[in-house]
């Protein structure tokens, strides 16, 4: 179950952390135990920074994440690439990044898709730079598969835990990356 809010979160909220084959990933869960956003170690001013864009003033306390999330998150990593379906996750945001946000879900493992075929594919083809924003401001990394937007020539470009990242978790879902794709 997914929740798209535009609303602050007044309770705080937790945060947990996961060690992972590419580093530790930072939880971060409401009091429901619904995930808010996902990040990595290294990165966690940019979190909260999105989070704050997108909430308000948060407070985040050390706190378990649910067993369910870490469970799914570490089948992910194991091998299990659709057991990400299972995390329940909330988010705010605008209603254009909702949209890109809701849109990701929806490209397969293994998959990958350029800019402008996402913005295509809502309906607005010259909306590439925004498309490009809204996919930078996903709190929520691999969940919400930001690593699967490529550029239009099939080159890998941003991704907010860096490019090798993005690599491992593309060659992870099995996308085969030629040398002219890989540039930095």
């Amino acid at each position: 179950m997914r929740e798209s809010v535009n609303a602050s979160l007044p309770e705080p909220l937790g945060i947990d952390r996961l060690d992972t084959p590419i580093g530790t990933a930072l939880l971060v869960t409401d009091c429901k135990g619904v995930l808010c956003a996902l990040d990595w170690e290294g990165y966690e001013s940019r979190m909260r920074e999105l989070l704050r864009l997108q909430h308000g003033a948060v407070v985040l306390r050390e706190g378990p994440a649910p067993r369910e999330i870490k469970a799914a998150l570490s089948a992910y990593f194991n091998g299990e690439l659709n057991s990400l379906c299972a995390i329940k996750w909330r988010l705010a945001g605008t209603a254009f990044q909702r949209k890109v946000w809701t849109a990701l879900t929806e490209i397969p493992p293994g998959t990958t898709v350029s800019y402008g075929a996402l913005a295509a594919h809502l309906g607005a083809p010259k909306a590439m730079r925004a498309v490009g924003h809204a996919n930078g401001a996903n709190p929520i990394s691999v969940v919400i598969p930001c690593h699967r937007l490529i550029g239009a020539d099939g080159s890998l470009v941003k991704y907010g835990g860096g490019l090798e990242r993005k690599r491992w978790l593309l060659a992870h879902e099995g996308v085969r990356l030629s040398s002219a794709r890989r540039r930095s």
